[in-house]
């Protein structure tokens, strides 16, 4: 299941593990990453509160958390070349596996066709 925030994170949701990253339009508004600043692995998030950082040659940005849960997985290869995340901003440049604490909860997300909306 593919779900979406009003922030501009998409998450991957199979079971009660969500991959979170940033859409390509983030990626668009932001322009060329220069680093990116991931959870530490265990951290607890809670739902939009801060999760992530990212530079870009334009700005400074916050991820922000989708759901509240447990960080279980981080991807280093962004953190090593942020131009993944502008690449492949929804493949390879996902920046974190979250363990649900409410796996429920993603059902008051946007689905595709409500985030095509929100950016148009």
């Amino acid at each position: 299941m593919l779900k979406f925030t009003s922030e501009h994170e998409w998450l991957k949701i199979d079971g009660d593990i969500a991959t979170v990253g940033i859409t390509t339009y983030a990626v668009e508004q932001l322009g060329d990453l220069v680093f990116v600043e991931l959870p530490e692995l265990g951290a607890e998030l809670t739902k939009d509160g801060n999760a992530a950082t990212v530079e870009s040659v334009k700005a400074a940005s916050d991820v922000y958390a989708p759901l509240d849960g447990a960080v279980t997985e981080v991807n280093p290869a962004i953190v090593d070349d942020p131009s993944l995340v502008n690449a492949d901003p929804e493949g390879k440049g996902w920046f974190f596996k979250l363990k649900l604490k409410n796996p429920g909860d993603a059902d008051a997300l946007l689905d595709e066709a409500a985030y095509k909306e929100l950016i148009a």
